[in-house]
């Protein structure tokens, strides 16, 4: 019984919703690397019979691609652009301007 509690109790818990979020984004991932290792050779060979002359598959794969990394990027919360905390010293700066403002139309007013 103190077992069933005890487990209850963990999914309720703020790590367990979090994990159980992050295992759905990497699972979202995967079923996203599948379905482009699965399409890509289908439009290759599309490609290579109906127009052989002119080989357009490689925009498909580049632009597909560069989504399927983002998409990557996203879920391992990798960040190069933005940096580690990027959007809590964001949201902190902005904070502080709003009190700012607010505090010169307190003044003139």
């Amino acid at each position: 019984m103190e077992l069933m509690e005890a487990n209850s109790n963990f999914k309720n818990t703020i790590e367990y919703r979090k994990a159980r979020r992050q295992a759905k984004e990497i699972r979202g991932f995967y079923i996203h690397l599948t379905v482009y290792c699965t399409v890509i050779p289908i439009v290759i060979a599309i490609n290579l019979i109906f127009v052989p002359d002119f080989y357009w598959f490689p925009f498909t794969v580049f632009g597909w691609g560069t989504g399927l990394l983002f998409h990557f990027m996203e879920v391992r919360k990798f960040t190069p652009f933005m940096g580690k905390g990027w959007e809590e010293r964001k949201i902190k700066e902005l904070m502080e301007r709003e009190k700012s403002n607010y505090e010169k139309f307190r003044e003139n007013n």
